[in-house]
């Protein structure tokens, strides 16, 4: 069965329906800046929070989002939050109305969103996290949504808690990673699912989401992390480790089974979610490896949105370019079909929800201006 989605119109304030009015000026020579999710934009709602991005395999750009009713607490404590989505089909130039995803009963809270894009089939599958606090205060579900259209519509809700975790981890504090998951050469779908007392794990899917299987090997120091295959095949986490004032790696040779982890001193992090994203690889043809990697570039404060580029899969990253030097936290990007990157991220304490657009060329200052020129 697919649900289709319920639009819902919406009054956005002047001046931030084709901009953005912020505390802190962006940077010079984005393409594209729309506040899509504030504080203002729905009666009844605290917040919005906890940003997803992904393209669908036609360019249909979807975003999605926590919409926190009652006030912002994360899911533990919150008895409704819903996810919501606007949809862009033209490289976030313009956006459909906010429509619901996901709204269970009060005292039912949906969490957390996360996308992968399936690039084989084009299906889109939807993760977010949930919790009945009536009838399992405490307990953390993991749950999985999927589309065959591009985000237009969306099957029910399912329970794969049983699947990708253990049993003897039923009363732990465990979550999907928010943002996007990852797919590799061999069609793998990969995500990652942290658990705070016993480590962050990979889970995954062959057989094209119909399945889904845990890689019971835990990974530290880790909390929200992103994973991607490396050009040689190896796989690489970015993480986010609270208290340390960095990120740290972590690399496996072997598929999940053994990690080798360091940390990053030069990716300097305050603790928060960060992004990972594959631009290009040489093994599709591409002339360069390029990673791309946003977070708040700041030791202690959730400051200065900068995105890094890497030429060697992730050994060593660019300085990075501040994207918002202003009070941001986490973010999520997504290639676009034009070529360009879509960021999605939060500012201004938590208060907007800002999607951005900027070519490589951009991001480089012109020293690498992408395939095209190659």
């Amino acid at each position: 069965m697919f649900r289709h989605l319920l639009a819902i119109t919406v009054m956005l304030i002047p001046g931030l329906a084709l901009g953005v009015d912020s505390k802190a000026p962006f940077s010079e020579g984005l393409s594209v800046s729309r506040n899509l999710f504030h504080s203002s934009m729905k009666e009844g709602v605290s917040c919005y929070r906890i940003p997803a991005l992904a393209t669908a395999k036609d360019g249909a750009l979807l975003a999605v989002i926590d919409e926190r009713c009652a006030d912002g607490s994360d899911l533990g404590t919150n008895r409704d939050i819903n996810l919501v989505m606007r949809r862009s089909e033209d490289n976030g130039d313009s956006w459909s109305a906010m429509e619901t995803v996901c709204d269970y009963p009060d005292g039912q809270s949906a969490s957390d969103p996360s996308l992968i894009v399936d690039e084989s089939t084009g299906h889109i599958f939807l993760f977010y996290n949930f919790m009945d606090h009536d009838k399992a205060p405490g307990e953390y579900r993991l749950h999985l949504m999927k589309s065959t259209d591009a985000g237009k519509s969306w099957t029910e809700g399912e329970d794969i808690t049983a699947q990708i975790t253990r049993e003897d981890w039923s009363k732990d504090f465990k979550f999907i990673t928010s943002g996007l998951g990852a797919q590799t050469e061999s069609g793998m779908l990969l995500h990652t699912l942290v658990n705070l007392r016993r480590g962050l794990h990979l889970f995954g899917s062959r057989d094209q989401g119909n399945s889904w299987f845990l890689i019971d090997t835990p990974i530290k120091p880790a909390d929200e992390s992103k994973v991607l295959e490396l050009n040689d095949g190896r796989w690489l986490i970015n993480s986010r480790v609270n208290k340390s004032g960095c990120r740290f790696t972590h690399i496996s040779s072997d598929e999940g089974k053994t990690w080798e982890s360091r940390r990053e001193k030069h990716l300097i992090d305050p603790g928060c979610n960060g992004a990972l994203l594959r631009y290009s690889r040489m093994s599709q043809g591409a002339a360069k490896n390029r990673i791309l990697f946003s977070n708040a570039r700041d030791k202690k404060k959730r400051q200065q949105l900068a995105v890094r580029i890497s030429y060697d899969e992730g050994e060593n990253w660019s300085k990075g370019k501040v994207v918002y030097p202003g009070r941001a936290a986490y973010s999520t990007m997504s290639l676009l079909n034009n070529g360009d990157i879509g960021l999605f991220f939060e500012i201004d304490d938590y208060q907007k929800n800002v999607f951005v657009r900027f070519s490589l060329d951009w991001l480089t200052d012109g020293e690498d201006p992408g395939e095209a020129s190659e």
